[in-house]
């Protein structure tokens, strides 16, 4: 039975977890940078990077004794090698590459990305290709068409900010912390989402790709205006979020062609909120709706050793001198957006 170690450093957390090839979580762990980063509202890299430096071989070697099992025992060792922070992107990918030659196993070099658009597949074994992808995080937001491992097609991004970093600047304005998504998600319960008169940047445009600045530029002014509590502005900025993926997915469905599934991954997809909007637009239109469990939807090990299975199945490793990668579309073919940069 195939196992393979999965390395995640891309961002905050320091993560090493064994996966098998019949989606089997054997061991694995996690270490949030939550308390370093908190003082600063956001993720500091050069923290970060010694984070993971001072972490991740002791994390590594807690996992394999978790699993009872040697360096010898693994059929592939798969990495994150971007996009990401690149400090710790670099230490990660660079602890694989000593495992990889010591052990004598496949090194994989797993995109970030691809690590959450295949993610579902590891918690739901009966979903197959094709399926619509709405992958949210902290640094991406995007639309895809996702044919088979490595195959994605691309039908939106944002011009401008991700959605969960809107959630995260949203959180502090409000002054609620960091990490913010979660914070905003629980103050919203207890608001009125109809309470504050937000934006729905590009909705009814017909336009396919999402802007979150201007809505976040208006929470700003929510607050600083006085008018409006706090509850209030956090459950009016989630609905308008959510009004704004509900318009972009509709357009990019009538445009993507057929496909059996509605998948969401990434950060955001652990939002209660949004997940049951998403699971009601799927049922409209007819679609299966598949999102990971909680755990998988932030950045984790699982998923890139998953990945790794996936890509070790269809017969790819990588080199040794693979390098680390601050950038690393999944769609390379994609036509630029206007203003997107480095979140197309």
């Amino acid at each position: 039975m195939a196992i393979v170690l999965g390395i995640e450093s891309s961002c905050d957390e320091t993560a090493a977890a064994l996966v098998t090839a019949q989606g089997e979580i054997v061991a694995q762990r996690i270490a949030s940078q939550d308390a370093e980063h908190a003082p600063y509202g956001g993720v500091v890299p050069e923290i970060a990077a010694r984070a993971h430096a001072d972490r991740l071989a002791p994390m590594i070697e807690a996992v394999m004794q978790d699993a009872g099992l040697e360096l010898s025992d693994l059929d592939a060792i798969a990495a994150t090698a971007g996009p990401g922070l690149i400090g710790g992107v670099m230490v990660g990918l660079v602890s694989a590459k000593a495992l990889a030659m010591a052990g004598d196993v496949p090194l994989i070099a797993i995109n970030h990305l691809e690590g959450h658009a295949l993610s579902p597949r590891l918690a739901d074994r009966d979903l197959e290709f094709p399926y619509a992808l709405l992958l949210v995080s902290g640094g991406h937001c995007q639309i895809l068409r996702v044919d088979g491992v490595g195959q994605y097609r691309r039908l939106a991004t944002t011009i401008d900010d991700a959605l969960g970093e809107a959630f995260d600047k949203t959180a502090k304005i409000l002054g609620l912390g960091y990490p913010g998504g979660p914070a905003v998600e629980k103050l919203a319960l207890e608001g009125d989402a109809a309470a504050v008169p937000l934006p729905r940047p590009l909705v009814g445009s017909g336009e396919p790709h999402f802007s979150f600045a201007g809505l976040k530029s208006a929470v700003l002014r929510a607050k600083e205006s006085g008018q409006y509590a706090d509850a209030d502005i956090a459950a009016s900025f989630q609905q308008a979020a959510i009004d704004c993926i509900e318009d972009r997915l509709r357009v990019s469905l009538d445009a993507m062609g057929e496909v059996g599934s509605l998948v969401v991954a990434g950060g955001v997809a652990a939002n209660r909120s949004v997940r049951a909007s998403l699971e009601a637009l799927a049922e409209a239109h007819g679609m299966r709706f598949v999102a990971p469990p909680l755990a998988l939807c932030t950045d984790n090990a699982a998923m890139i050793a998953w990945a790794g299975v996936e890509r070790l199945g269809s017969g790819q490793s990588d080199p040794l001198d693979v390098a680390a990668r601050p950038r690393w579309p999944l769609d390379p073919d994609a036509e630029p957006v206007r203003g997107a940069g480095y979140k197309a």
